[in-house]
């Protein structure tokens, strides 16, 4: 078991009996959601949202094997997204080892999960490192899959917040721009009206973005309180 409490996972419904929905996890696992769980408010019934076959992301509330216990309305549109294209990515990354691999890519694909790695992540470590797809695959198949890697544009989200930053201070037009300064590379601000502006943060996937947006913010703050300014963000 991989899995932690508030962790979100990708699930398949399997059956609905009564109020209660079904689902076995990406890895496996079998869980369940109570109707309270599904949507906030009154439901009239439940096949509006669910329905045997389909896929929904979940929250885990509890684990208690044999049964993981699960929320589908704790789950935020943004890591729905994050979901959806660490899926996206592992497709497209076994996609990569079926076009060089054949019927063997399946085996390889069980070698490198074995090792509890998402293979998207195994091949992305592989661009720096390509002696390690020689553990699990022959190396001219080594070399074919990581020249495909290294011709491969990844695809960049983006990320943005909003923030609040001021002074009273004669020369605060000059503090401001000395201390959004720090946006550089990936990062853009923009100025949306007096004292608000919207930070934007381009990255390979949403967890990197998030995490180079929350820092750069950190130091926008850090430095707001050295210059004694109002600094604060939105949600």
């Amino acid at each position: 078991m991989k899995f932690k409490e508030s962790d979100i996972v990708s699930c398949a419904v399997e059956r609905i009996e009564g109020t209660t929905v079904f689902v076995k996890l990406e890895s496996g696992e079998q869980g369940t959601i109570i109707t309270s769980e599904i949507a906030p408010g009154r439901i009239r019934n439940l096949r509006d949202y669910v329905s045997p076959g389909r896929k929904i992301v979940c929250k885990i509330l509890r684990i208690d094997l044999p049964n993981i216990y699960l929320s589908l309305r704790r789950v935020t549109s943004k890591e729905k997204k994050e979901v959806l294209e660490r899926q996206e990515k592992e497709r497209n990354s076994i996609g990569i080892l079926k076009s060089v691999l054949g019927e063997k890519a399946l085996e390889t694909v069980s070698k490198i999960k074995e090792n509890n790695y998402s293979i998207a992540e195994f091949l992305s470590n592989c661009k720096a490192n390509p002696e390690e797809l020689e553990k699990v695959m022959p190396k001219e198949s080594a070399e074919r899959v990581c020249k495909i890697l290294q011709e491969k544009k990844e695809k960049q989200v983006e990320e943005k917040r909003k923030f609040s930053l001021s002074s009273k201070k004669p020369n605060g037009i000059n503090l401001t721009k000395e201390i959004l300064s720090v946006c550089k590379g990936n990062c853009e601000i923009s100025y949306v009206a007096a004292g608000k502006f919207v930070i934007k943060i381009k990255a390979s996937d949403f967890k990197k973005a998030n995490s180079d947006i929350s820092n750069s913010l950190c130091e926008i703050e850090k430095r707001a309180k050295e210059k004694k300014m109002e600094f604060s963000t939105e949600k």
